[in-house]
């Protein structure tokens, strides 16, 4: 069974939010937290630039769920409206 605090953070990761993980270099080892080279700022672009794109996708999807909702309540509001008069 996972403590409280694990399950805590494990369940504020699984929001509609996606997390960015950085990589910290070609070689995978540490680096000190000055050192930026190229391929490190290029990879993070890389990275930046892909979560935007996901995020984008669910935000359309998102919109057309919505606007098909939208719709069904439409057409419920309608359907009532016709049977009251």
């Amino acid at each position: 069974m996972l403590p409280r605090s694990a399950l805590a953070r494990s369940l504020q990761l699984q929001r509609g939010v996606a997390a960015r993980f950085y990589s910290e270099g070609s070689t995978g080892t540490p680096r000190g937290s000055g050192s930026e080279d190229s391929f490190v700022k290029r990879e993070r672009a890389t990275e930046d630039f892909f979560v935007r794109q996901r995020e984008k996708e669910q935000l359309r999807h998102l919109k057309e769920q919505l606007e098909k909702q939208r719709k069904k309540i439409d057409s419920l509001e309608n359907k009532i409206d016709s049977m009251t008069k």
